[in-house]
């Protein structure tokens, strides 16, 4: 019973899917760090400037104090007194990183498929044409029809 359960365990695990989904995920996890690097020490701090050195980490609204009254001078320090904050520019940053992720796998996507896509080959050159007397196939060369004798200019 038991070698029977591990020998479907071990089929299932073995299925090339289940190994392509596992790659999927690990590589996936090792694109977010990047991503999220891209977002927090790249694109916000420009924005931020753009929008009055503003630091979206720090973008909350304090929704009950804390142990000690604010206004507090961050979320860090909002949260170690205890306050409930609604954290807007968190929430901002995981949207931000989620389009970019998007539009990255957009991109990856749309480049292999152009990869893999299957290569056009030339038309073939036309060496027939048709007779304008009887429509028969005839060479480009010809100048008279096999067909109906006409001659063909």
């Amino acid at each position: 019973m038991i070698k029977h359960v591990l020998g479907e365990f071990k089929k299932f695990v073995m299925r090339g899917n289940v190994i392509d989904m596992a790659v999927g995920i690990i590589i996936g996890g090792a694109f977010t760090k990047i991503v999220n690097s891209m977002v927090a020490d790249i694109l916000m701090p420009p924005l931020g400037l753009l929008l009055g050195k503003v630091d979206f980490s720090n973008w909350f609204i304090v929704l009950k104090q804390g142990a000690t009254e604010g206004p507090y001078a961050s979320l860090s320090a909002a949260q170690a007194a205890g306050a409930t904050t609604l954290n807007i520019g968190n929430c901002l940053n995981s949207i931000i990183s989620f389009l970019i992720v998007a539009a990255c796998i957009f991109f990856l996507i749309k480049m292999i498929n152009k990869l893999n896509a299957p290569k056009q080959e030339a038309p073939a050159p036309v060496t027939t044409k048709k007779c304008p007397y009887c429509c028969s196939e005839i060479a480009l060369e010809a100048t008279r029809c096999p067909q109906c004798t006409s001659e063909i200019k």
